[in-house]
């Protein structure tokens, strides 16, 4: 890779770490975790891997058009999107500062294991509780929480509510 080529992708993940989810609008994809791979092809184009958070989210076509379109605003163009399934995606890819920010909006984020995180790093499987026995409110910090629904806006959330403040709010499930 020339160092053309180097500035290139780096200028690429900076526009990607813009590129909002549609359904958590305060992470970018980058702060999710779906982006595995950024490299310039053989032909020029510049080529984005992307893992889905689930293999059947209605958001992935969403999600590869708007990362298409933010690097072509860049002038980084052409760009082209790749799925790639395995290994499936895992919460424990969200990064710390997208916990934060899933935190700081009002979701409970996910237990989050860290470590490696690359394309091609292994990652222990863990195994999670159908239901995490206590959650910390992420509105006023206490553990005095219960879950209302295991179903929240979207498949990869739950629904809590505070027994504290009483406000609901939603878990962001771990997989």
């Amino acid at each position: 890779m020339s160092t053309l080529s180097a500035a290139r992708e780096s200028r690429a993940w900076a526009v990607l770490q813009t590129v909002a989810d549609p359904e958590v609008p305060v992470l970018s994809v980058c702060d999710l975790g779906m982006v595995r791979a950024v490299a310039e092809a053989v032909d020029g184009a510049l080529e984005v891997v992307l893992t889905p958070t689930y293999s059947g989210c209605p958001a992935t076509e969403m999600i590869e058009r708007n990362v298409i379109d933010a690097l072509d605003a860049a002038g980084l163009g052409p760009a082209r999107v790749s799925l790639q399934r395995a290994p499936a995606w895992s919460s424990d890819w969200i990064s710390v500062d997208g916990l934060r920010k899933l935190r700081e909006y009002g979701i409970a984020p996910p237990a989050h294991w860290v470590g490696e995180t690359s394309a091609d790093a292994e990652v222990p499987i863990r195994f999670h509780r159908l239901r995490p026995q206590c959650l910390v409110c992420p509105q006023c910090g206490s553990s005095d929480t219960e879950q209302i629904s295991a179903f929240g806006s979207t498949a990869c959330k739950a629904l809590w509510r505070c027994k504290a403040c009483g406000e609901p709010f939603e878990y962001f499930k771990p997989i």
